[in-house]
């Protein structure tokens, strides 16, 4: 009988990574959706544009506090496994919805296989990092996407035998995903916007959208900036922005509704610089060679640092750099284009063999 992979996701950018790997182990996969990322404008388009098609399982988690979605999502995901008794249990990155899958598949001794491990940003303040630091002692491989990312397993104490550096996937799905020009650039005209002239930001960070003097501070250095920024505004901040009165601060903005992925990638192509406290965005960057100013304390890549990103926290930095960065766009662009991507080649078929070491190579 051909081994079952239980792959377990419940946010947008482990859909993203994950989507390769479910279509390269193709009817072997089970797909498991939390339900972490409940709107359909978050899930739902990602899900389509992805090629995942629907899930298998969806556990309906969402809109819980953070106790509660790994609380009712490890009980249910535990239940699913001991039911389907799969072979191998695949989780990505440190959100809620991958701890959950951890704890349920050791819970119900199933392997574990943990994409994008070893990211560490020494910052215990990030409920991600609690979240990956977890899955990672828990996982029979631990699928690294640096060597940076191996050394520190190993100072972990985690066993060599478990780590494997793979690459990331990222890049695979993105470049499946990206749109051509004639497309990017119907997206820019459809936005008043023109290539390389305009900034691309992202704010959806809870230390960041729930503090009304952050998020006001964020949408002020934007709104300062000479060109155009283009702010795809996340459900939370949306409604952050709304009961904080900073309305007038969106206004100076050109604000859009969530995009897709295919879009997102698609303008973030094309722009002079982006801004944003996503982890996802950061990786991104190194792949369409463009700068992006990461607003946090702290960032788990760090070997990317002063090359593709720039770690600013809130305050007036945000619009230093990215003036900085925007005095001659041309040679930035430039230089980043002569940079290799920094997280290696044949990433999916590398991790799809990690998981056949769990399976025999059945």
């Amino acid at each position: 009988m051909e081994p079952s992979v239980a792959v377990v996701f419940g946010t947008r950018p482990e859909m993203i990574k994950l989507a390769p790997i479910v279509r390269a182990l193709g009817p072997r996969a089970r797909v498991v959706h939390t339900g972490q990322h409940f709107d359909d404008s978050m899930s739902r388009t990602f899900l389509d544009q992805l090629r995942i098609g629907d899930p298998d399982h969806h556990l309906e988690v969402g809109g819980l506090t953070r106790g509660a979605q790994i609380g009712h999502a490890t009980v249910a995901i535990e239940h699913l496994l001991l039911e389907t008794r799969p072979d191998v249990v695949v989780v990505q990155g440190d959100t809620n919805s991958g701890l959950a899958g951890a704890l349920a598949a050791n819970a119900a001794e199933i392997p574990i296989v943990h994409l994008e491990a070893g990211l560490r940003s020494f910052d215990r303040a990030m409920p991600e990092e609690h979240n990956r630091v977890l899955i990672d002692a828990l996982a029979d491989r631990c699928l690294a996407p640096h060597e940076t990312n191996a050394r520190l397993l190993e100072a972990e104490g985690i066993a060599a035998d478990r780590i494997r550096v793979t690459g990331s996937t990222l890049r695979d799905a993105l470049v499946d995903m990206l749109p051509g020009d004639d497309a990017r650039a119907a997206l820019r005209d459809d936005l008043g916007v023109e290539a390389d002239r305009y900034v691309l930001a992202t704010v959806h960070r809870a230390e960041n959208a729930d503090s009304e003097d952050k998020l006001r501070t964020i949408l002020t250095q934007l709104g300062d900036l000479e060109l155009p920024v283009v702010l795809p505004l996340h459900p939370r901040t949306r409604a952050r922005a709304a009961e904080f009165d900073l309305g007038g601060l969106l206004d100076r903005l050109t604000v859009v509704e969530p995009l897709g992925y295919r879009e997102f990638i698609g303008l973030a192509a094309d722009c002079a610089l982006m801004v944003s406290d996503s982890g996802g965005v950061q990786e991104e960057a190194t792949i369409v060679k463009r700068p992006v100013v990461i607003v946090r304390n702290s960032t788990e890549r760090p070997e990317i640092l002063g090359t593709f990103a720039h770690l600013v926290p809130v305050g007036p930095g945000i619009g230093d750099t990215a003036r900085e960065l925007l005095t001659d766009v041309a040679a930035t662009h430039a230089a980043l284009a002569a940079l290799p991507y920094p997280y290696g080649d044949d990433a999916t078929a590398r991790c799809v063999a990690a998981i056949a070491e769990l399976v025999g190579g059945r």
